[in-house]
């Protein structure tokens, strides 16, 4: 059934979830809560809350699950990988206001999500915004599974990016931004989260238009 709820309490209580545990593992440790496996500082962006408030006002209906952040974390060093090999990292894409999606072709809501992504990609890709999709297949053949069910979906505006080391998803792992797949970030042009959407969304939708406007329409 169609999730068409409207924000309301638990959503607040959820985007206060990933807030709240930031700040018990600052009175922990603060040195550990700065620093990222690759160097990176969870802080390393300014806090963005009306931004993220205008982002979390347009997420209702199909996109009530999507909360508001803003909080300060920066990806624009989250590296990854083009289908050639090539190392990539979010900063290649500056400028762009960016919707990433990490998926995976052995994850069923992935899956069920990629027609409604490349849609929207179809529709408002441009030099503004990018649906950014990072694949998470491990192991030896990871890449070629993950490129065999591009190709199967004829999806034109998908192409192969993929993080096979597992590093950038648990990267969010570690800040409690996501715990399993599918998982969505957006962020500014700056690589700024903005928002964060744990599980699958009909992103090709009135509702899903509206989050990807917000976002477009804070550039201004």
């Amino acid at each position: 059934m169609p999730n068409t709820r409207s924000k309301g309490p638990q959503t607040a209580f959820r985007w206060a979830l990933p807030m709240a545990a930031g700040l018990v593992v600052i009175g922990g440790s603060i040195a550990a809560w700065l620093v990222l496996a690759n160097g990176a500082q969870a802080n390393a962006c300014p806090v963005r809350a009306a931004q993220a408030q205008i982002i979390d006002a347009a997420a209702t209906g199909e996109l009530a699950a999507l909360n508001g952040t803003g909080t300060g974390r920066g990806y624009a060093d989250m590296a990854f990988k083009d289908a050639s090999g090539a190392e990539m990292s979010i900063a290649d894409f500056a400028g762009k206001a960016l919707l990433v999606n990490f998926w995976a072709s052995w994850c069923v809501p992935c899956r069920e999500e990629m027609p409604a992504l490349d849609a929207l990609a179809t529709e408002y890709n441009s030099d503004r915004f990018e649906v950014l999709p990072i694949n998470l297949d491990i192991g030896e053949g990871g890449l070629e599974k993950a490129q065999a069910f591009l190709d199967e979906g004829k999806f034109a505006n998908l192409p192969l990016y993929a993080d096979n080391s597992f590093t950038a998803f648990e990267r969010l792992k570690r800040e409690a931004v996501a715990i399993g797949l599918p998982a969505t970030l957006l962020l500014d042009p700056e690589g700024c989260e903005l928002a964060v959407l744990q599980g699958p969304a009909e992103w090709h939708t009135d509702d899903g238009r509206a989050v990807v406007e917000a976002l477009i329409g804070l550039r201004g």
